[in-house]
């Protein structure tokens, strides 16, 4: 059994700000596998699913962002999990916009909800999926940008993030963390201008009749 904790602050003045981008995260993989209605345990929102075969438990904890440990914690010991089965969706203010970073373990790195939890654990050694929000501004708290919502733009790219973190999940449970790591962690930019980059009519790969089609592996 997998557990994925999506983290946020509950209420409607919060939703679409970059601190709730686990709970969208969150939201949409329980949308694609229609997963019904959330009931309430742990001090959040839960919803019990099946993704590749496996029963995944999709919590969104409604103690606020600072006091997320709380919930975490009660599930992690009602399931008698391990670490290891455990994962945990947090915006990255030092990640640049949309982009994916999975880590098996490590410190918050100033993110207060993982803090919340590591302390409550007593424990690094759970992995979590960092989704990029991008850095604030010059002369801005990190704490109000953070509770603030994305620009146009940052949206249209945080809207394709998000699907593109649901993969990422349904990997992450079928296949492990260091699958998840080598497949999403790469700048998805990078990986595009690699796809789409002309190959030159003397290059290596048209002299020698050679496959010139570019692939995501790393």
């Amino acid at each position: 059994m997998k557990l994925v904790v999506g983290l946020g602050n509950p209420g409607k003045k919060y939703n679409g700000t970059r601190h709730n981008v686990g709970f969208e995260v969150l939201a949409r993989l329980a949308q694609r596998y229609d997963a019904g209605r959330p009931r309430a345990k742990f001090n959040a929102e839960v919803v019990e699913t099946i993704i590749k075969n496996q029963k995944t438990i999709l919590l969104s904890p409604l103690t606020y962002m600072n006091l997320s440990g709380q919930s975490v914690r009660e599930a992690v010991e009602f399931y008698k999990l391990p670490m290891t089965d455990l994962l945990v969706i947090c915006d990255d203010i030092n990640l640049d916009v949309a982009r994916l970073r999975f880590r098996p373990s490590g410190s918050a790195g100033g993110q207060n909800g993982l803090k919340d939890i590591i302390q409550r654990l007593g424990s690094q050694a759970f992995g979590r999926l960092r989704v990029g929000v991008g850095r604030p501004p010059p002369q801005w708290d990190a704490a109000d940008f953070v509770l603030g919502k994305f620009s146009r733009e940052d949206q249209a790219e945080i809207d394709k993030c998000v699907a593109r973190s649901v993969d990422a999940i349904e990997v992450w449970v079928e296949k492990g963390m260091q699958t998840a790591m080598n497949q999403f962690n790469a700048d998805p930019k990078q990986e595009n201008r690699k796809k789409t980059k002309p190959v030159e009519p003397n290059s290596d790969e048209t002299s020698t009749g050679r496959d010139t089609t570019q692939t995501n592996e790393q």
